[in-house]
């Protein structure tokens, strides 16, 4: 079996959904200079011609987000019409999702190298999508599958005794250490800056002017626990997950080139990490966050390792409750867990968090000599779960 490599990766910083830095833009045109970004990242012999396939993830291809926009970001991005694009929904794990995707296509032989990632704009289409529609047979029989997240969130804090003080302790924690990782710059390498559409009023009517956004705008350094703790709930009367506990609207865009080992050789390329395993899992979709709970266990199966191998784990935030649950039951390392925050504190772009949950990972392990395997997992809506496993190459 042929290996796959990831010789680079990039996201975009994550923007406030209906009124932050993306608002004014088009899913395809920020994503297209996101992989553009990251292909000039790669060294040796590459051009952007080269690459065989743009897979995207999208949660919600619809509106501004339809028409396969992976075609369009391939092009937008610059490539030439030879270059295809197939656009991927697997939820909240898409991003992911591509990256599984491209690996195993270059595995089993059938490509090379392969750009993949996510894209979602939650400014550009409603949650839910324009015209949400669910079975009515489905619903009927009560299976959960048009449950709001939020309710299956609270389900999840029931059934896994997650109290209103873990989830608050989890939420400040989580922007604690994202508002000290974004001061640090330990987020610098992970994100290609790009232009936006700034708009003003004046007397005339509209300005637009262009700016360039690169850092996270979601973080809340004055979150702390007393504040939080007088926020109401939001999903059921009498419950625990409030707005604060729960991953806010965001939009965002991140990619990677993957490459097979025999092309990094060829083209004198520096491969950055291995692709080594991915599994996905279906759950109650009732209880939709535990997802990662069961793919943890999976793909180390698949891989022949162990939760103590893992020298770092981005574990998607969607809500407190499943992400403490998550932990809990899969018996994960906090001091290895979103170390440097999560999607609480930095956003949930729903089909690009894989990819940049990814992109986080590697430029996270870049920094620690001493870690070797990384995992990004996610819970995933209708009630599904996600991980993948990867290792970082030291020279």
């Amino acid at each position: 079996m042929e290996d796959a490599y990831i010789v680079a990766y990039g996201r975009s910083a994550a923007g406030k959904a209906k009124g932050g830095a993306m608002a004014h833009e088009r899913p395809d045109e920020v994503a297209a200079q996101v992989l553009k970004g990251v292909m000039n990242r790669v060294d040796g012999g590459f051009q952007p011609a080269m690459v065989e396939d743009v897979i995207v993830g999208n949660a919600f291809p619809e509106s501004l987000q339809g028409q396969n926009i992976a075609r369009t970001i391939s092009m937008l991005a610059g490539m030439p019409e030879s270059v295809p694009g197939q656009t991927v929904n697997r939820f909240c794990s898409s991003g992911l999702q591509t990256i599984a995707i491209a690996a195993n296509q270059i595995r089993s032989r059938q490509a090379d190298i392969l750009a993949a990632g996510g894209v979602e704009l939650m400014s550009a289409v409603p949650m839910g999508g324009n015209e949400p529609t669910n079975s009515p047979v489905l619903q009927d029989e009560d299976t959960g599958v048009s449950y709001p997240m939020g309710l299956t969130a609270e389900m999840v804090a029931e059934e896994y005794s997650v109290s209103r003080k873990d989830q608050d302790s989890y939420s400040v924690q989580s922007h604690q250490r994202a508002i000290k990782a974004r001061d640090s710059g330990r987020f610098d390498d992970e994100i290609i800056p790009i232009d936006v559409n700034s708009v003003s009023y004046d007397e005339n009517g509209p300005v637009v002017t262009k700016e360039s956004f690169r850092t996270d705008e979601l973080i809340r350094p004055d979150t702390n626990l007393e504040t939080l703790e007088e926020l109401p709930t939001i999903f059921k009367a009498g419950g625990t997950v409030t707005a604060a506990s729960s991953a806010p609207l965001t939009d965002g865009t991140g990619f990677v080139i993957l490459m097979s080992g025999n092309k990094v050789k060829e083209l004198g390329v520096t491969p950055i990490a291995r692709f080594v395993g991915y599994k996905a899992v279906g759950v109650d979709p009732k209880l939709m966050g535990i997802g990662p709970a069961y793919a943890i266990p999976e793909v180390l199966e698949l891989t022949g390792l162990g939760v103590e191998d893992m020298d770092l784990i981005e574990l998607n935030e969607a809500f407190a409750s499943q992400t403490v649950a998550t932990i809990r039951e899969a018996g994960l390392d906090t001091e290895k867990t979103n170390v440097n925050g999560g999607a609480i504190a930095l956003g949930h772009p729903l089909g690009a968090s894989g990819a940049m949950l990814t992109a986080r990972l590697l430029a996270e392990m870049k920094k620690r000599p001493a870690s070797k395997y990384g995992m990004v997992t996610m819970c995933v809506g209708v009630g599904m779960g996600a991980a993948g496993v990867f290792e970082f190459i030291r020279d």
